[in-house]
């Protein structure tokens, strides 16, 4: 059974401290793969500011393209929306019978997770990989056995900052890759 890591996210942009995180946890916390789920629409998020579908994924794609134990995927777009994570998992669990997932979110979502739609069925059913998030501790002695607390680096860097920076007309190519900074540059002036 592949060990995949599933990393979902509206990726609005995808950024530096994603890709380190998924590097990091195929590295040393023994997945075979993580894959960039990228979600259509996160039932707990404003919709406004979100970029399209197709071009969040083609972000994500272009960002991880030299590193084989990333995948960007779609696999959400084909999904009833909203896209709940059960659901989500359930299906993928059903499409590929021959991995092992494990959701991969931040302290941030976790403490959160109550809110998440059928949270507990989530938790009992699947494995959980919590990363860092700065101003959120998890005390790990309460976490059920189902879910592992990574000491993956702790980053505070967010895609909605990143977005307003570049709308500001700083620059913050340094928390992206080269490439991702160029397309996202493009296509925020061209829409402005």
């Amino acid at each position: 059974m592949l060990k995949t890591g599933i990393f979902g996210g509206s990726f609005n942009p995808i950024h530096k401290a994603h890709l380190a995180i998924a590097n990091y946890l195929c590295e040393f916390a023994g997945l075979d793969e993580l894959w960039f789920l990228v979600s259509p629409q996160n039932p707990l998020k404003q919709q406004e500011e979100l970029l399209p579908d197709a071009f969040r994924l083609q972000l994500v794609q272009t960002a991880i393209r030299n590193h084989p134990k990333l995948k960007a995927s779609d696999f959400e777009f084909a999904l009833p929306r909203p896209s709940y994570t059960i659901n989500t998992l359930d299906a993928l669990k059903a499409a590929y019978p021959n991995r092992e997932f494990y959701l991969i979110i931040g302290g941030d979502n976790w403490v959160n997770f109550h809110r998440w739609y059928q949270s507990e069925r989530v938790i009992e059913e699947n494995k959980i990989i919590i990363y860092p998030r700065p101003g959120f501790v998890i005390d790990e002695a309460t976490l059920p056995q189902t879910v592992t607390l990574s000491d993956a680096p702790v980053m505070d860097i967010s895609s909605t900052y990143i977005r307003n920076a570049i709308k500001e007309g700083k620059d913050v190519s340094s928390f992206l890759h080269p490439e991702v900074y160029r397309l996202l540059v493009d296509y925020l002036h061209a829409s402005s």
